[in-house]
């Protein structure tokens, strides 16, 4: 798994493998990474990258945020309470070099601390099929870390509704994985 674009490009990143303690966990491939990071560029929805604060929920490996770092992100929130991830995203973190614009919060998605800032573009990646997306952007919402407009990236196995509070901008398949665009009220 690599960085597929910008300042860290090809860069390598830790990622588990089969067998390996946190082989449950199911990085964005790069190929959908790609496709995902050309329709954000692709002027649709502004410039969601450039200069923002990132979050990326579930994070796993981090590798969608640390993409976005790469890509002109102002600074990256990395949440994942999983041992496996956590270390997973200190190794990437210290790979890259980015500790001054990288920070990982060991904790549940469901049950964020208040957030330093509002973040312009959030990744929510939950575990597949457990309902746990819709508590992660309450969470977030309720802890300052959504800023209005701002673009959410909602990665499922099938698409999403729009909860209270967002808007439904569009929805995208990229293989077995659906992502739904929304947007903060």
């Amino acid at each position: 798994m690599r960085i597929v674009a910008g300042e860290f490009r090809g860069r390598r990143l830790a990622a588990v493998g089969k067998g390996d303690p946190g082989a449950h966990l199911r990085p964005t491939t790069d190929r959908v990474r790609e496709s995902l990071f050309n329709t954000l560029n692709g002027g649709r929805f502004g410039d969601p990258i450039e200069d923002h604060r990132v979050l990326d929920l579930f994070a796993g490996t981090g590798a969608l945020g640390l993409e976005a770092l790469s890509r002109g992100a102002a600074h990256v929130t990395l949440v994942d309470d999983g041992r496996v991830a956590g270390r997973l995203i200190r190794e990437n973190i210290k790979t890259l070099d980015c500790r001054d614009r990288a920070k990982l919060i060991s904790s549940n998605a469901t049950r964020l601390p208040a957030a330093e800032a509002p973040c312009g573009l959030v990744f929510l990646d939950p575990p597949y099929g457990k309902a746990l997306g819709e508590k992660a952007l309450e969470a977030a919402r309720s802890g300052g870390w959504i800023a209005p407009e701002a673009l959410i990236v909602w990665e499922e196995s099938a698409a999403q509704d729009a909860p209270e509070g967002f808007s439904l901008l569009d929805h995208k398949r990229y293989s077995d994985t659906w992502v739904t665009f929304l947007e903060a009220d």
